[in-house]
Order: C-alpha cells, then structure tokens, then sequence
C-alpha cells in the first residue's frame, strides 16, 4: 500500500511594506490534515490561512507545516517588513496594546521616551493614576513595587524635561500622550517629568466650548483639530499648558477599558 504524503506551499500578500503590516498567507498545500505557521517572530498558528500582524520592521522566516498522519512537509519563505516611516511604540497592558505614534516635532520628548522604554523603565509600572472621564497617568518607577493604598506619583528620574508646547500642532483630543509635569506655580516654565505621562480619555467636545478656550488662550484651533475633538472628545481645557508629544493610533478602546477600573476611595 502507498500512502501519498502532503505538499506544504503557500503565497502571501502584504497590505503595505512598512510596519505595522497586516501580512494574509494563502495556503495553497495539498492532501494535509493540519497545518501549523511559525511567523518568525515568536507567533504560530493552526489556521488554513492565517494573516498576521508585524509590528516590528525585520528579515523574518516563515514557515508552514503540512501535516499528515504521521507524515510532515515543510516550506520556508523570507518576508521582509520595511522601517515605519513614523516612530511607533506598543505599551502592552493587562486590557490590552495601544500602538502610539511618537511626533518627530516633539524630539526631546520623543528620544526620552524611547531612551526610558529600551532601558526597561517602564516595565511593570501601573497607570497609578486613572480618572474616568479624563485621562490614565503612568511612568512613576514606585509604582512597580508598589503596597496597596501606597501613594504614588512622585517617583521619576533626576532630571526634567524642557517643555515642547505646541498647541498649533497638538493637541488633547482622546489618545493624546501628554507630559505630566509639577504645577507652574513651583515650574513657571512647564517643563516636564522625567518619565511620568498621561493619556488622555476625555469627554465630548462641542463647538462652544472650544470657541471659549480659543478666546481665552489666545490661538485658533485648526479645522482638522476640531474636527478631532467635535468627533472623539478629549481635554481641550489643558491645551497650551502642557506637552503633547504623541497620539494613540490603536488601541483607544483600552484607554476605557483601563479608565472604568475599580479604583481605590480617596
């Protein structure tokens, strides 16, 4: 008796070259009963067809496994996934990731983020302080060996960050990732923390408010701005006063997620 093993052969399509990139396989084996991908970055799957997200840029190895019986046949093939254009960055957390763009026209905030996140700084830190409706704040290393009731939001490292205000430009609509800094009344110059930051949730926004803050500060709201605030809400009322140097591109509805946690009575 001659039992005919599988074949294992499959195509893919990338829906742009640059990551984040959402890449759909084809299978196109033939006589398997199963089927396991190994993406190449630590994923797998059992799916027919699978697609899968790389959200890091690199030289990665696919391989499909084409399964019968006993019998296995195997293919590789390279795919490579080009440098993002913008600078990106994932916060994991236990409601899930948010991908956050990282604005090139706000570089000191920028470099000391990215320069904290591949140090581990971040690892394991709580959002110690969350307030529905507002924003979620992180980035106080105590808050990593934190006791319960512990009060947090002091802890950072020995240096300030020179304020990038640039309201023209950014602005706190929901999923802006914002410094949080000291008061002015002991920082006239708003520079801020170290490490700790803010991501705004936020409520509604309607045209009269926003006309209120534009006269009281002094600039003009762009079409676009509004148009942003009118359509996902915010905090246009700390617009101007502190820096906003990124923006949550996937991911908002963990903001909620994380903003309607049971929290701890003041």
């Amino acid at each position: 008796m001659i039992s005919c093993g599988p074949t294992a052969k499959f195509t893919y399509t990338i829906e742009k070259a640059d990551a984040p990139a959402k890449v759909a396989f084809s299978n196109q084996s033939e006589k398997a009963e199963s089927y396991q991908w190994r993406f190449g970055d630590g994923d797998i799957s059992s799916l027919v067809s699978p697609a899968h997200r790389y959200l890091i840029s690199g030289n990665y190895e696919v391989m499909l496994s084409a399964i019968k019986g006993k019998k296995e046949k195997v293919t590789k093939q390279r795919i490579v996934i080009e440098a993002p254009h913008k600078c990106l960055v994932q916060i994991e957390t236990t409601y899930g990731n948010m991908l956050i763009e990282l604005f090139d026209s706000t570089p000191k905030h920028r470099d000391n983020f990215i320069k904290l996140a591949e140090e581990g700084f971040y690892d394991s830190l709580l959002f110690h302080r969350v307030i529905d409706g507002f924003m979620i704040q992180g980035g106080d290393p105590d808050s990593k060996t934190a006791q319960a009731g512990q009060p947090l939001g002091m802890g950072g490292p020995s240096y300030q960050v020179d304020a990038e205000i640039m309201p023209s430009k950014h602005v706190h609509v929901k999923g802006a990732l914002a410094a949080a800094r000291t008061g002015d009344n002991v920082n006239p110059a708003r520079k801020s923390s170290g490490s700790q930051f803010y991501i705004v949730q936020g409520r509604p926004a309607n045209d009269g408010a926003l006309d209120a803050i534009e006269s009281r500060m002094g600039f003009k709201y762009s079409s676009e701005q509004r148009k942003s605030y009118l359509e996902v809400g915010g905090t246009p009322q700390l617009d101007g006063a502190y820096t906003v140097f990124g923006q949550v591109m996937e991911g908002l509805e963990v903001i909620d997620e994380i903003a309607k946690v049971k929290k701890r009575p003041s």
